[in-house]
C-alpha cells in the first residue's frame, strides 16, 4: 500500500471521476444517489480545479492509475468549523487496505495545510468495511445520527467517526 497517493485531479482525469461518482455498479449500494448531471465533475473542476476553500477532492492513485477519489468539505461547528471526509473507491481496490490508507494521507494533509482542530466521517449503518477502515485510519466512533441520509427510497442511520489533531496516530 506504500504506493497509495493522493494528488489533485487533473482534466484527463475527469472522465474517471464522473463514470465513478455515476455508475451504480461502480458507486457501490452506500454512495449510488441516482441519476444526476455527470458533467457537473467537469464544471466544478473548470471553476476551481475541484481544490475549493469550502471543499475539494483528490484523486487517490495506486500504481501510477486512478482507483478513487476522497473529498472534504467544510461544516460549521460551535464557534468554529471542522472538515467532513467522504471516499468512492472502484470495486477492485475496496478490501485491500486502499480506503484506510487514503483516508490516513487526506487527514495527514488536512491537518498539515489546515488550521482545522476536528476531522469527520459519516457512513452507512450498515457499512461495516468503511467503519473498519475509519477505525484503522485512527478515527474515534461517536454514535448513531438516526434517519440521517436518504439513500435508496428511505432515510438511514449514519454512523459518527472524528479525529482529532490532538488525537496520537494510528
Amino acid at each position: 500500500m506504500d504506493d497509495l497517493v493522493l494528488r489533485p485531479v487533473a482534466e484527463g482525469d475527469l472522465a474517471f471521476v464522473e463514470r465513478l461518482r455515476t455508475d451504480p455498479e461502480l458507486a457501490g449500494p452506500f454512495l449510488w444517489e441516482g441519476w444526476s448531471d455527470p458533467r457537473r465533475f467537469r464544471r466544478r473542476w473548470e471553476s476551481d480545479g475541484m481544490l475549493g476553500e469550502e471543499n475539494g477532492n483528490l484523486l487517490v492513485v495506486r500504481g501510477g492509475g486512478p482507483v478513487g477519489l476522497v473529498s472534504y468539505r467544510r461544516v460549521a461547528a460551535f464557534r468554529t468549523w471542522c472538515w467532513s471526509i467522504g471516499i468512492s473507491l472502484m470495486p477492485q481496490a475496496r478490501g485491500s487496505g486502499a480506503g484506510t490508507r487514503a483516508q490516513r494521507l487526506l487527514v495527514e494533509y488536512l491537518f498539515a495545510h489546515t488550521p482545522v482542530h476536528r476531522i469527520q466521517a459519516e457512513t452507512d449503518a450498515a457499512n461495516i468495511a468503511e467503519q473498519r477502515a475509519l477505525e484503522k485510519a485512527g478515527f474515534t466512533r461517536e454514535g448513531v445520527m438516526r434517519g440521517y441520509s436518504f439513500l435508496g427510497g428511505r432515510y438511514r442511520d449514519e454512523v459518527l467517526y472524528s479525529v482529532l489533531r490532538t488525537d496520537p496516530p494510528p
